[in-house]
C-alpha cells in the first residue's frame, strides 16, 4: 500500500526520526490525562486518566488499510498542538453549547512501508476522542480497525441485549441490561455473539463517575459497534465483517469517543458528542426557519393506518390538543390517488396549522445511481404533496452503504426544506448538529414494542434510558400509550415526557384518548403545554440507572419534573431548591395508590392493545398547589410508577 504523497507532510507536519510515544495530553481543566505511545513491539496504543485514576487502561488502536495493519510496527512522530473555545446553537437540554478541547495531531510512520497518516486527538473536560486521517486520492479499502477500550476493572456496564435475532443489534433495538465488565463477553448467550450496540455506558467503580464508549461524526465510513472480547476489553467491529469497505480519496474515520463523567447531571447534560460533528453548512442552512421542533399525532398505535378520513381526523385532533404535526405512516401508498390524498391531507393540516409527516419506505429512496436521482425525484412529489418531513424506516444496519444513504437524505432533504425522522436504523451519532434538518431517529427500543409479541417494556427499561441511548442524541421512543402501559403506570408513562429527549415526539397514543380518556384526560392540559427543547436540564437526586430517573427542565419561567420508577414501589422527596424566587403554582399528576386499579380496556379506543395480563393499572390523580423554593413535596411512586409536575410562575 502506498499512500500518496504522505512520507513528507502530513497536515503540514514536518515527519520526525524521534519516537514521541508517552506524550501526556491534558484536558483544558486538566481532569483527564491521555497517554499515546507503542508497546514494546511497536504497536499503538493510548489509556485515560480520569481524576487521577486510570479509568481506560492501555488500549490498542491503529486501522488496517489494503490489507496492512497501520497500527504495528509504528513510529509516533511530533505532533501538532492546538486548541478551540467555542459556542454554538443547540436543542435539546439547553440552547447553547460549548465545544473546548485541546487538539493533537499525531504523524505515524508505519515503519515496514513507510507510509505516514495522522492519529488526531481531542481532549476536553468531559471526555477524549481520537480518529485517523489516511491520506491519498485513490481508493482505500477498509479492513478494520483495532480500536479498543480495556475498561478498569470493577466498572458495571450496562448494554442492550440482542437475543431472538440480530434485527435488534442492526436497530439498536434491545432492552438495557446491566452486566460486570469481567463478564461482558458471556453477557449475551450464544448464538447472538458478544458484539454489542453503542453506547456502553460504564459505571465505573467508587465514586469515579461514569463512562460511555461510543462514536461521534459517523460519515463516509460503516458504523462502529464493539465486540467483547474479554479481559475487560472490547474492540471496533462492522457490518461489514472481514469484508471490509470502500472510502473513496482520504480516509477520515469516525471519532472513536469516550464520554466521561462525574455524576449523573453532567452525563445527561455533555455536549461531547455533538461537539465532536462538523458545525452545519451555512449555504445548506441558510434559513433554518422550517427546522421546527414539535409533537405529533400518530395513529399507528393506536388503530394503524386507517383510512384518508381516519388521518383527516388525527389531524383536526393534533390541532385540538395543541400539536404541530401528524404523521401518515405506512399503507398511504394502497389508498386510490394516495398523493392526491396526501395533497389534500397537507392542505387541511395548513389550514389548522398542523404540518403532515410523510412515512417511507428506504428501499423507495435507497438506489445511489446518477446521484440518488431516485431520491430526489421522491422528495420532488413530497414537496408538491405540501408534505413538511419524512419519516423513513427499515434501513436495518449501519453499512457503509446506508451511512451514506442516511447522508444523501438529509442533503436532499435540506436542499427542499424537509425535515426528517428516521426509524429502523442505528442511534445518533451527533448528526443533528451537522444536518438540524434530522429532528429525531429512532435507534431505541421504543413503546412501538408493547403491542409486539416480545413487548411490553418493563420499567427498568424506560429508567435506563434517560443515562444510556438519550445521552448520544434524540431517540423517538414515541411516548405515552395510556391504553397499553404494560408493567408501567400511567403517571410513569407521564413521567418519560420530560425524562426522554427528542425535537420530535410522535406520541403513540390516539389524541381523543388523552384529551378525553376516563381518568388519564386529567393530563391533559400538561400534554398540550409539554415543550419539546429546554432552557436548563438538571438530574435530580435519587436517580440510578434502571431504577430511578428524576429530571427537572425548565422552560422560560416554568419548570417541569419527570420521575420514572423502575423498581418497586417507594417513596419520593422532591427538593423544589431549582425553583426561582417567588410562589410557584404546581400541577401534580401522580400515582393514586389509594384508588381501585383502572381498567385498561376501559379506555376503549385502542383496537390494537395487546395487553397480556396487564390489564389494570394505577390510575392518576391530580393536586394543585402554590409552593416556594425552601419547600418539598412528598410523593408516593407505585411499582413501575412516576410522576409529572408542573411549576408555574
Amino acid at each position: 500500500m502506498k499512500l500518496r504523497s504522505a512520507t513528507i507532510l502530513v497536515a503540514g507536519l514536518a515527519v520526525a526520526t524521534i519516537n514521541y510515544a508517552g506524550e501526556r495530553m491534558t484536558s483544558p481543566s486538566g481532569n483527564i490525562e491521555v497517554e499515546f505511545d507503542t508497546d514494546g513491539a511497536s504497536v499503538l496504543q493510548y489509556s485515560v486518566e480520569f481524576k487521577g485514576h486510570e479509568v481506560v487502561e492501555p488500549s490498542r488502536l491503529g486501522i488496517s488499510i489494503d490489507g496492512v495493519d497501520l497500527g504495528e510496527g509504528a513510529t509516533i512522530g511530533a505532533p501538532r498542538v492546538g486548541s478551540v473555545d467555542e459556542t454554538y446553537e443547540t436543542r435539546g437540554t439547553d440552547p447553547h453549547a460549548r465545544n473546548h478541547y485541546k487538539v493533537w495531531t499525531y504523524p505515524v510512520t508505519h515503519e515496514a512501508s513507510g507510509d505516514v497518516y495522522s492519529v488526531e486527538f481531542r481532549v476536553y473536560d468531559d471526555g477524549v476522542a481520537y480518529r485517523y486521517i489516511v491520506p491519498g486520492f485513490e481508493t482505500h479499502h477498509v479492513d478494520g480497525e483495532a480500536s479498543s477500550w480495556k475498561m478498569i476493572g470493577g466498572s458495571k456496564v450496562w448494554y442492550f441485549e440482542r437475543l431472538q435475532g440480530d434485527w435488534k443489534l442492526k436497530s439498536y433495538a434491545g432492552e438495557w441490561l446491566k452486566s460486570d465488565i469481567e463478564t461482558l463477553d458471556t453477557a449475551t448467550p450464544e448464538p447472538f455473539g458478544s458484539v454489542q450496540g453503542v453506547p456502553l455506558v460504564c459505571d465505573l467503580p467508587g465514586d469515579l463517575g461514569y463512562a460511555v464508549l461510543t462514536k461521534a461524526a459517523t460519515y463516509n465510513y460503516s458504523g462502529m459497534r464493539l465486540d467483547a472480547v474479554g479481559n475487560r476489553t472490547v474492540v471496533a467491529n462492522f457490518t461489514e465483517g472481514d469484508a471490509g469497505f470502500d472510502v473513496d480519496g482520504p480516509v477520515v474515520t469516525p471519532w472513536r469517543a469516550t464520554l466521561l463523567a462525574d455524576d449523573l447531571n453532567e452525563l445527561v447534560n455533555s455536549d461531547f458528542i455533538n461537539n465532536l460533528n462538523p458545525a452545519p453548512d451555512t449555504a445548506l442552512f441558510a434559513d433554518p426557519s422550517y427546522i421546527v421542533p414539535g409533537r405529533s399525532a400518530w395513529s399507528w398505535e393506536s388503530i394503524g393506518l386507517g383510512s384518508p378520513e381516519d388521518q383527516h381526523e388525527f389531524i383536526d385532533l393534533a390541532a385540538e390538543i395543541g400539536f404541530e404535526y401528524s404523521t401518515v405512516d405506512d399503507g398511504w401508498k394502497d389508498w386510490d390517488q394516495p398523493w392526491q390524498k396526501m395533497k389534500e391531507l397537507a392542505d387541511h393540516g395548513k389550514r389548522v396549522g398542523v404540518g403532515v409527516w410523510l412515512w417511507v419506505h428506504s428501499n423507495d429512496i435507497d438506489d445511489p445511481a446518477n446521484d440518488y436521482q431516485q431520491m430526489r425525484d421522491y422528495f420532488d412529489k413530497v414537496v408538491e404533496a405540501g408534505v413538511v418531513g419524512l419519516k423513513i424506516d427499515f434501513m436495518n444496519g449501519e453499512s457503509k452503504k446506508l451511512v451514506d444513504f442516511e447522508i444523501a437524505v438529509l442533503e436532499n432533504s435540506a436542499k427542499r426544506r424537509l425535515v426528517i425522522n428516521f426509524h429502523g436504523c442505528h442511534a445518533s451519532t451527533g448528526e443533528e448538529r451537522t444536518y438540524p434538518n434530522e429532528l429525531t431517529r429512532e435507534g431505541i427500543r421504543g413503546l412501538e414494542v408493547n403491542k409486539h409479541k416480545l413487548g411490553p417494556l418493563p420499567a427498568s427499561h424506560n429508567a435506563a434510558l434517560s443515562f444510556t441511548r438519550f445521552v448520544v442524541g434524540q431517540a423517538d421512543y414515541t411516548p405515552i400509550l395510556f391504553t397499553n402501559p404494560g408493567p408501567t403506570t400511567w403517571a410513569h408513562q407521564l413521567g418519560t415526557l420530560v425524562t426522554f429527549s427528542s425535537a420530535l415526539q410522535s406520541y403513540a397514543e390516539h389524541p381523543e384518548t388523552m384529551l378525553r380518556g376516563k381518568n388519564v384526560s386529567l393530563a391533559a392540559g400538561v400534554i398540550r403545554d409539554m415543550p419539546v427543547v429546554w432552557d436548563e436540564t438538571r438530574v435530580l437526586e435519587g436517580s440510578e440507572i434502571g431504577e430511578l430517573s428524576a429530571f427537572a427542565r425548565r422552560s422560560g419561567d416554568d419548570w417541569y419534573v419527570g420521575v420514572v420508577n423502575g423498581g418497586s414501589q417507594k417513596g419520593y422527596s422532591l427538593d423544589l431548591s431549582f425553583l426561582g424566587k417567588g410562589r410557584y403554582q404546581a400541577e401534580i399528576l401522580s400515582d393514586d395508590l389509594d384508588a381501585d386499579p383502572a381498567d385498561v380496556k376501559s379506555l376503549g379506543i385502542n383496537q390494537k392493545a395487546t395487553l397480556k395480563q396487564w390489564t389494570t393499572t394505577v390510575p392518576l390523580k391530580r393536586e394543585v398547589k402554590k409552593v416556594k423554593s425552601s419547600q418539598s413535596i412528598d410523593v408516593s411512586l407505585a411499582e413501575g410508577g412516576g410522576f409529572v409536575a408542573v411549576f408555574r410562575k
